[in-house]
């Protein structure tokens, strides 16, 4: 009965120190299109926007691998906006005096309309991951459609 205890205590000490490490991890701070309208208001800056969806794995490594590596937070976090939107939602988003939403909700490929807006690429169809870069004018300087690891996205953010 004693070992039992020791083992379950022993656990519960392994899951508390893992957990802690978790919570230590830097993430990136992602704000809404709401969020970034006001603040380009207050302090022109760069966005990065990051469109992502539940079930693109390319998206959840990058979220997990990329998003979190502290030279990426940094350089967000000091020269950038960074926007996360999940392209599935339903949500209803006021966006520089205009309204967006997903008319697609409920159907099969439910866009969202704002990335349908951003990240489409000329005669192909919408593809996830999408990253959108945009200059201090909220013109779009740059969009990439693939999986992009730290140093490929440091490079980007550098230029």
């Amino acid at each position: 009965m004693r070992s039992i205890a020791l083992i379950i205590g022993y656990s519960l000490v392994i899951l508390s120190s893992c957990n802690s490490f978790a919570q230590n991890k830097e993430n990136t701070q992602w704000i809404s299109f709401e969020q970034l309208e006001d603040s380009l208001k207050v302090k022109p800056k760069k966005v990065f926007i990051d469109f992502y969806a539940d079930w693109c794995m390319p998206c959840i490594r990058m979220q997990k691998e990329v998003f979190t590596n502290p030279a990426i937070v940094s350089k967000l976090s000091k020269e950038y906006y960074a926007v996360q939107m999940n392209v599935e939602t339903t949500d209803t988003i006021f966006f520089g005096n205009q309204m967006f939403v997903n008319e697609r909700a409920n159907r099969r490929n439910p866009i969202h309309q704002i990335p349908q807006l951003m990240a489409r690429q000329k005669n192909k169809p919408f593809s996830l991951p999408a990253i959108v870069i945009m200059d201090e004018k909220f013109e779009a300087t740059a969009r990439y459609f693939q999986y992009l690891n730290t140093q490929q996205l440091l490079k980007i953010l550098s230029n």
